[in-house]
């Protein structure tokens, strides 16, 4: 799987937060990624642990528990700042030396601004890519640092240092004071628990509305029909720059974000301070 250097390479995550009417799917329900390659062994079903716009509770400290006051919600974000025709591009799985100056060129033709969740290790092994994804404009996000797709399953003080661990690292290749502003669970395991520390550190849980499925690296055309099938389920879309080879992912989002220019679609950034209701 190329340079990546996930500890936890065999669980996939697929489903939806909850399963709804069809009146009112575009604005709840979100696929989750796929973390094997097709046909994996370990390959198995999940379900997401938190519902978008969920238990936004203030009164947190630096772990979730009782104590200073918690500015950013704890609710899965999956809006954008940007509108409701808005679509928020987010990049997952890097910095990837090969792979990530391709998708970073592609979003600079475009003009668009996208949010790359990056695991810890990753950042620090490529800190010129984090510097670029700043300099570029687009924003960061903790996608933890073994990228274990198990997290749910672990006590929280795991999860507190796979969270804010990958958080410092990703900071300090950054530099210049930048700031992690989101937390992506790998394979969408998110906990109550994840949510309290991500957002107790001002970073807000992220999920997403249209999986790709470019992980799997199905070919150009099937990642651009999925992005189409789907992106009346909600306006934050997933791809990778990371974890394996990524030129159908290129292809597919530089035809992706001409075909948003086509449609006169805006892009944006995931909300970060307000509640994410449906």
């Amino acid at each position: 799987m190329g340079v990546s250097t996930y500890t936890n390479k065999k669980g996939v995550r697929a489903g939806a937060v909850v399963v709804v009417s069809a009146a009112v799917a575009a604005a709840t329900v979100w696929g989750v990624s796929t973390l094997a390659e097709p046909g994996s062994a370990g390959a198995a079903t999940r379900r997401n642990a938190a519902l978008p716009g969920g238990n936004d509770d203030p009164g947190h400290g630096r772990a979730g528990r009782p104590g200073a006051r918690q500015p950013i919600p704890e609710g899965i974000a999956h809006a954008s700042e940007n509108g409701d025709t808005a679509v928020n591009i987010t990049i997952d799985d890097g910095p990837d030396p090969r792979w990530t100056p391709h998708v970073l060129d592609v979003l600079h033709k475009y003009g668009v601004r996208a949010t790359f969740c990056m695991v810890g290790p990753q950042a620090k092994a490529h800190p010129d890519l984090v510097k670029r994804v700043v300099d570029d404009g687009h924003r960061l996000c903790d996608h933890t640092m073994d990228h274990d797709t198990a997290m749910d399953q672990k006590p929280a003080d795991y999860q507190e240092r796979q969270i804010l661990d990958a958080k410092k690292l990703i900071e300090e290749a950054a530099g210049n004071g930048a700031k992690v502003e989101y937390y992506r669970a790998p394979g969408g395991a998110f906990t109550p628990e994840s949510r309290r520390i991500a957002a107790a550190n001002g970073m807000r849980p992220l999920g997403w509305n249209v999986d790709t499925k470019d992980f799997q690296k199905p070919g150009a055309d099937a990642i651009v029909d999925a992005f189409k099938r789907e992106i009346g389920n909600g306006p934050t879309v997933l791809f990778h720059d990371g974890g394996g080879h990524r030129a159908q992912t290129v292809e597919a989002l530089d035809r992706v974000l001409a075909w948003l220019a086509d449609q006169g679609r805006p892009t944006g950034f995931p909300v970060r301070t307000t509640p994410d209701t449906p």
